[in-house]
């Protein structure tokens, strides 16, 4: 091995050279037929990409975004100039923008010469088939700050080429989303879009957006940034997950091809491994070729339900709850990324073997191919052989625990479909939550607001924090304001699953039940209304024994309505004693504005009164429009419910036919619901004052 720091990162860029320039591509104006090595018949070069999965091109989307404000860009077609052969030959493909990151970039760009928006990542398919190489991308949501290299496409020769330069991580930016690199060397315009490598551990840890002016180097993107790719709807596999299993399923099956001679990214991370001094193969680390065909094994599993299935697992992995990670982890190999250090004498390897067991006995959400958990646990069960018997011994209790568990669900959910009901009974999903709390302040205009993640009724007392900020104003936002916008998304994206969209807590004083929270779009242009059940709450907890009581009567049904703010449509302010003598089984109906009195006192009251479930709804855009739809609607919708613990999802319903256009929906615009669940308790702390 050679000695010092400048020799052997050197020697690591030689090694990773021919795999990252093979990987590595041009992005331009689309065009048809092969090119000439080294010839630029495709016109000028826009930026660079490579290639992470078969098919799939990353690249920056101001790469994809050349032509200017005018161009959309999802759905737009460009060139892709990559290696096609062992022998350096050039082939041009072409290949379509599937998404941009942040979503907003197609309505909302910068100026000429301005930086665009962080994650600034666009994702492209290649519409025909070619061969072609791809990179090793890290599983960590953070790097390391050590030696790296970025390669793009430059023409300091005359020629169009992919070249590579070294240089040193100085650290990271934007709560981790932007890596900034060293001045060691220049970035060149076309470099834009190429990836950046960790020559220590041999794996793509970002993608080159910029060069600082005057100072030297530039500012990476995360590779992890990748996992804030828009959700699907629920029942599919997103396009994150899909990526990253054929991207773990490439190095696998490269790795244990007979037929190509050719060095591979588990081969040459062998090499990084010795030049480095590495424990693999000792009871710290697993070593290369175990890493590659594990992730493969994953890979070749149905991908997990949700964020919360793989954190989970990485939990009773590494024996502590892991350190939250921006982006939430999506895939089974995200959960490996969660790994690395593990806490105790067993080291990683141990950690990592106790994962993929809980894997290989998991509920996925679709049947694996038959016999891919029992490769999956054979190979586990060959891997702990060099770990010694404790721990072998050790796994196959988990094993065992684990099926009869699975097999016990199984019989529970027989009759339910494959994977029993995503919700209780027709009614909210039983899993965690995104609560919103918002506080006006008190001494000048504008809100404190935070988002956080709830575990649900399995474990209450169980809070994540996501994010937190200070909005100018919340009412009738045409556009949310970006942190809170960006702190939603990553909230879903750690809650949802497959089977079901999580449930929107938005915990405000009554006198905010009139945001339009349902209105709001954070993802794909569809309203959060639509897309999830949105319900609000009172900040504080329940009243005791009566608020219990009323909720049960309310939960069961039948509910029955009771106008409580208006009488033949006048206005009126209902008494404490009044809606105390309510019926347990009443949902309070209030028509009125929220932040008006008589409403702001009625909802005051009926929580005093123990009454968890009401409806009130933002005020029509005509003060003297008639209330008696809104009243006769919700009428049918709680009779045709015919108990309480389906309205969230039905009022969700009425969202989506109000959104789609249905007339016979109009009544339910603006409808909010007051859902203040005993068995999902909200945290018990002071309200924000000023920004964190």
């Amino acid at each position: 091995m050679r000695d010092g720091r400048a020799e052997g990162s050197g020697r690591a860029f030689e090694l990773l050279e021919p795999l990252v320039r093979a990987a590595t591509v041009r992005v331009h104006a689309p065009s048809e037929g092969y090119e000439s090595p080294g010839g630029n018949l495709s016109g000028p070069t826009w930026g660079s990409g490579f290639f992470i999965a078969p098919g799939w091109v990353l690249t920056c989307a101001h790469v994809v975004g050349e032509g200017g404000p005018a161009v959309r860009l999802a759905g737009r077609l460009v060139g892709i100039t990559f290696q096609a052969g062992a022998d350096g030959s050039s082939g041009t493909a072409t290949g379509r923008v599937e998404c941009v990151l942040p979503e907003r970039l197609d309505e909302q760009r910068p100026g000429r010469r301005a930086l665009w928006d962080l994650p600034d990542l666009a994702l492209v398919r290649v519409l025909s088939p070619i061969s072609h190489a791809c990179v090793w991308l890290t599983d960590r949501a953070g790097p390391r700050l050590e030696e790296a290299a970025y390669f793009g496409c430059t023409e300091e020769l005359g020629l169009s080429e992919i070249t590579g330069r070294t240089t040193r991580l100085r650290g990271t930016a934007a709560g981790g989303a932007a890596i900034r690199l060293g001045d060691e060397d220049e970035i060149e315009a076309g470099m834009s879009g190429g990836p950046v490598v960790d020559l220590v551990r041999g794996e793509v840890i970002g993608v080159v957006k910029a060069r600082r002016h005057g100072t030297g180097g530039g500012v990476a993107v995360s590779v992890a940034q990748l996992r804030t790719l828009p959700m699907t709807a629920t029942g599919q596999t997103g396009l994150y997950r899909r990526v990253m299993q054929a991207h773990d399923l490439y190095h696998y099956d490269r790795h244990l091809s007979d037929y190509d001679s050719r060095r591979t990214w588990t081969d040459v991370h062998g090499e990084l491994a010795d030049l480095h001094g590495d424990r693999y193969g000792a009871r710290e680390r697993l070593d290369p070729t175990e890493r590659t065909i594990l992730c493969g094994l994953l890979a070749e599993l149905p991908a997990p339900g949700s964020s919360e299935a793989v954190r989970a697992l990485v939990e009773q992995a590494r024996g502590e709850e892991p350190a939250a990670t921006t982006p939430a982890p999506l895939a089974w190999r995200d959960g490996l990324g969660l790994l690395h250090d593990p806490p105790g004498a067993d080291g990683e390897s141990a950690a990592m073997l106790r994962y993929a067991t809980g894997v290989s006995v998991a509920q996925h959400r679709e049947p694996p191919s038959p016999g891919a958990d029992e490769e999956l646990w054979d190979w586990i069960r060959g891997t702990a052989v060099r770990l010694g018997r404790p721990l072998r011994r050790e796994l196959a209790e988990r094993r065992d625990r684990g099926l009869v568990e699975r097999e016990r669900r199984r019989r529970a959910l027989a009759g339910q479909g494959a994977h029993g009901p995503a919700r209780r009974a027709g009614g909210l999903p039983t899993g965690p939550s995104v609560l919103l709390q918002v506080w006006r302040h008190g001494w000048e205009p504008g809100y404190d607001w935070r988002v956080s993640t709830l575990a649900g009724p399995a474990r209450p007392e169980w809070v994540d924090p996501v994010g937190a900020g200070v909005a100018d104003s919340l009412d009738h936002l045409p556009r949310l304001p970006e942190p809170l916008r960006a702190a939603l998304a990553e909230g879903f994206r750690r809650c949802d699953t497959h089977e079901a969209a999580a449930l929107l807590e938005v915990a405000v004083e009554p006198e905010l039940f009139g945001l339009a929270v349902d209105g709001w779009t954070v993802s794909g242009g569809v309203p959060v209304g639509v897309q999830r059940p949105v319900v609000f709450r009172h900040p504080y907890g329940d009243t005791g024994p009566v608020a219990a009581r009323r909720w049960e009567r309310v939960r069961f049904g039948p509910p029955l309505d009771q106008r409580a703010d208006c009488a033949g449509g006048r206005p009126r302010s209902p008494s404490p004693e009044w809606l105390e003598a309510l019926a347990d089984h009443t949902v309070p109906v209030l028509c009125r504005a929220p932040d008006r009195e008589p409403t702001l006192g009625a909802l005051h009251f009926a929580r005093g009164a123990g009454y968890g479930v009401a409806f009130c709804r933002t005020p029509p855009g005509d003060p003297g429009e008639s209330c008696a739809p809104f009243h006769r609607g919700l009428r049918e919708e709680l009779a045709e419910a015919g108990r309480g613990a389906v309205l969230p999802v039905r009022l969700q319903a009425l969202r989506a036919r109000t959104h789609g256009g249905d007339p016979d929906a109009y009544w339910a615009v603006g409808t909010a619901l007051v859902w203040d669940d005993p068995g999902r308790p909200l945290p018990e702390d002071e309200p924000l004052q000023g920004d964190l």
